[in-house]
């Protein structure tokens, strides 16, 4: 976090209790030891695919409201490393679960799933583009640091290592990287307003983060319907 500027180390720090509790949540840390239940596993990877699709979308409509080609081109790509490179991710543990595109299209996805999607998505639509990327940027950042933190504390063999290795590569990490400086020079612009939106999008898309996670733990479902 030492190479970032004002905005996303501002950010980092008015949430940083809160990605202490993300960092230390029994389903980071079961993931760690590799003793995370199966089911729980599954459940979070199927949600996880049904949010990037959602996050995909987001990410297209950063693309539209960017201020150059430059940054057409970074928000089109992001979209389909979402899409297209993380796929290959849950693919691999789809088939390991017998996950068929028929189970995982009669899938639901879960209150926390379609809240966290509903938010990205509408803010994507209603609100600038400054906003937008505060909102987006702890997706990417949340899990750069996660995957890193398990990467070095993993035990041998882990189940879940094809996960950690991808959050914990280099390649996503200097897409994390170039993120934090996307958004950092969104908010050089921005007026005190604007910029305090930019962090209450943070703070909830953070939030956010942390209920995915829990949802996944406690294998939530409807609770009606």
């Amino acid at each position: 976090m030492s190479n970032t500027t004002s905005f996303a180390r501002d950010a980092w720090q008015q949430n940083a209790e809160i990605y202490e509790i993300i960092r230390t949540m029994p389903f980071n840390a079961e993931l760690a030891s590799g003793t995370l239940s199966e089911a729980r596993f599954k459940h979070y990877i199927t949600q996880d695919a049904h949010y990037l699709i959602g996050f995909g979308r987001a990410l297209t409509l950063a693309a539209a409201k960017a201020p150059d080609p430059d940054r057409i081109v970074q928000f089109a790509k992001s979209a389909e490393g979402a899409i297209v490179v993380e796929r290959a991710l849950h693919g691999s543990f789809f088939q390991q679960y017998g996950i068929t595109p028929e189970v995982f299209a009669q899938t639901p996805l879960s209150p926390a799933c379609h809240h966290y999607v509903s938010y990205l998505l509408a803010t994507a639509y209603g609100e600038p583009y400054e906003v937008l990327l505060g909102a987006l940027l702890p997706c990417f950042w949340i899990y750069a640091e996660v995957g890193r933190d398990i990467h070095a504390r993993a035990a041998p063999a882990n189940l879940y290592q094809a996960w950690i290795d991808t959050y914990a590569g280099e390649e996503f990490h200097n897409a994390v990287q170039t993120m934090i400086a996307t958004t950092d020079a969104a908010a050089e612009g921005a007026s005190p307003s604007l910029r305090a939106r930019m962090h209450a999008a943070f703070g909830m898309a953070t939030r956010l983060e942390w209920v995915f996670w829990n949802s996944a733990y406690r294998q939530e479902s409807w609770p009606v319907g």
